[in-house]
């Protein structure tokens, strides 16, 4: 008998979803309680669907996916590496360093989002470039809503800010907090005030400059403090570092996890900065982090480095807020679901790399909700 090459695909994605679900050995984990779909209110049949997608390459270079469902984890799957496997999620892992930020005002290290970038480093203040009384005034919120004034943009390859441009000079932060204000062009005597009253821009830079910050706060190197205060209460014990000429941790993004340790940043923030119990980050942190404070477009908000925007599976649409990282990366939260999903993806720089991870989250997970 003769069997059609898509059904073979169909077949062994098959055996390897159920071998996964049925075998205690591989489903078993040291700091996730588990479940199988069915027990979380999701669909089998939708899950083997998904995981037959990716493997006959209808969705491209898929490193893994999870979902965790009423603080269980319900689905596991790897297509590329494994569960020990370090993944780059680029641009992700700046969510991580709102986190540190929120336990550093949580500590009384640091006076608040309100608090001056300037005041915080005035070594860098003394020798700064493009003098201009605006700068004194850029806080740590304007970091952590991409909204500062600096003429910094990484979605604009001519903008004097774009990270590429950073990458090549020694001392990053100096570089950030030298460039000169952005101007803006209009049309008419009138400026439309801005939602939130601020301006979006993508800015790595000014999130790297944010390690500088949290240093001078808390008297501690970034990667350290966030080992202590976050990695080690979240059972977090392999984090890859990226780190600048001058040995500074990147708090913008490329810091390597696991996929179930991304996952546990996204459960930390869905259970309101608890983990298993113990609070890591306050509640009141979490809901400011989660809440819009800058318009990207007409479908997508800005919080304190978490992207806010709302999903659509047939006519019911779930609220979300999540990491977004290059290649597609994704790790979400959907609170009316009590769900989180990480998907990892190494399509960097393609064009469609969210949109498919965005089309597994909504024709393959959120369609798997039962």
């Amino acid at each position: 008998m003769t069997i059609n090459p898509a059904r073979w695909v169909l077949l062994l994605a098959a055996i390897a979803f159920l071998s996964v679900a049925a075998n205690p050995q591989t489903r078993s984990t040291t700091d996730w309680p588990t479940a199988f779909p069915a027990q979380s209110g999701l669909s089998d049949a939708r899950l083997r669907a998904l995981d037959a997608a990716i493997r006959s390459a209808e969705f491209k270079k898929i490193g893994s996916v999870l979902i965790s469902r009423h603080g269980k984890l319900a689905y596991e799957s790897y297509f590329e590496g494994d569960a020990a496997t370090l993944r780059d999620t680029r641009s992700a892992t700046k969510s991580i360093t709102d986190a540190l930020i929120g336990i550093a005002i949580d500590e009384h290290k640091l006076s608040g989002a309100d608090a001056k970038v300037l005041a915080l480093l005035p070594e860098r203040a003394r020798r700064i470039q493009n003098l201009d009384p605006r700068k004194a005034a850029i806080t740590v919120e304007d970091f952590l809503t991409m909204s500062s004034p600096l003429e910094c943009d990484d979605w604009n390859d001519a903008s004097r800010g774009n990270e590429e441009r950073m990458y090549l000079v020694e001392d990053w932060a100096q570089f950030i907090l030298d460039l000169p204000i952005r101007g803006r062009m209009h049309v008419g005597e009138q400026v439309e005030a801005a939602p939130y009253r601020r301006h979006f821009s993508y800015c790595t830079g000014g999130v790297f400059t944010l390690s500088e910050v949290l240093e001078k706060a808390t008297g501690k190197r970034t990667d350290r403090y966030a080992s202590e205060k976050l990695f080690q209460p979240l059972g977090i014990t392999n984090a890859e570092w990226v780190y600048s000429p001058m040995n500074v941790p990147q708090t913008g993004g490329g810091l390597r996890l696991t996929s179930r340790d991304l996952l546990k940043i996204a459960q930390l923030y869905l259970d309101g900065g608890e983990w298993r119990g113990k609070r890591i980050v306050s509640e009141a942190w979490v809901q400011s982090s989660t809440r819009p404070h800058a318009r990207i477009d007409e479908a997508t908000e800005y919080g304190y480095l978490w992207w806010l925007k709302s999903f659509k599976v047939g006519e019911k649409s779930y609220s979300a807020f999540f990491m977004s990282g290059n290649g597609g990366n994704k790790v979400v939260a959907i609170p009316a679901l009590d769900m989180a999903v990480v998907i990892t993806s190494t399509n960097y720089n393609t064009r469609g790399m969210h949109e498919q991870t965005e089309k597994i989250l909504t024709d393959y997970v959120l369609a798997a909700v039962e």
